[in-house]
């Protein structure tokens, strides 16, 4: 029986991936096709994300972000280093810059200076400036609500597309980070340490409605319990539950 919160997630994921396929707002690139999810794998699979579920009923976003051009600098800057570092320097960052037009008309080195603490500042102011230049000439300051739009933007990959497509305009995308790449083996869902194989690999377990939390969800287990160097199978709920094969642990 599915809990009154799955079936709420289930029905809003429903509704906004209409509601983008009906404004012709799905992103578009190299796609991952949704599978059939009715062999025992998808249903381990599904089983897994429940558990998570009640574990990290709150997982979120943990980049601080209001609305989807905040979302996708953090995110931009959130590559080579922590989510929480990215917090640090984005309150004086969106301060200053509370928009694209600022943002493209900043000054590279007073950008510089506030993404120090980050590292690689000085790509990272670049991707900045090129991502408020773009948007204001080409989007009216908007942040546009394709993966072929958002992948051309400086600084942007699939991975940072889908994080804003996900979070930001509720399209069911699937992030995958360090976390859920190593989970993803761990569990025995892919092989693969290529990024868009394991995206594809996850797609094919996984309903759409789970792909955004559940992917955040992944992370949040990755970050308390199974991590890198030394996962606490012991306190693992995934383990006592019969659903952690183990692999490569």
């Amino acid at each position: 029986m599915r809990s009154r919160r799955e079936d709420t997630v289930r029905r809003a994921a429903s509704s906004e991936t209409a509601g983008a396929e009906a404004a012709g707002e799905v992103g578009a690139g190299p796609e991952v096709a949704e599978a059939a999810l009715t062999t025992e794998p998808a249903r381990r699979a599904g089983a897994v994300d429940d558990e998570l579920m009640t574990l990290y009923p709150d997982a979120a976003c943990a980049l601080d972000h209001d609305g989807p051009f905040q979302l996708l600098v953090a995110t931009v800057l959130s590559a080579q280093t922590t989510d929480a570092r990215v917090n640090t320097v984005t309150p004086e960052l969106f301060e200053r810059y509370p928009d694209a037009a600022a943002l493209g008309a900043a000054r590279r080195e007073d950008l510089e200076a506030i993404l120090r603490p980050l590292g690689f500042q000085r790509a990272k102011a670049g991707h900045l400036l090129g991502i408020g230049q773009a948007l204001t000439e080409r989007f009216e300051g908007r942040v546009p609500r394709s993966r072929e739009e958002l992948v051309a933007l400086p600084g942007v990959g699939r991975k940072t597309a889908n994080v804003v497509l996900g979070n930001a305009f509720g399209q069911p995308a699937i992030t995958v980070d360090t976390h859920v790449g190593r989970l993803s083996r761990r569990l025995g869902w892919t092989t693969s340490k290529d990024p868009l194989r394991v995206e594809k690999d996850i797609a094919a377990l996984w309903e759409p409605w789970r792909w955004t939390d559940g992917c955040h969800r992944l992370i949040e287990h990755g970050r308390q319990v199974c991590s890198a160097r030394s996962p606490r199978c012991g306190q693992c709920t995934l383990l006592e539950a019969g659903l952690c094969p183990q692999v490569g642990v």
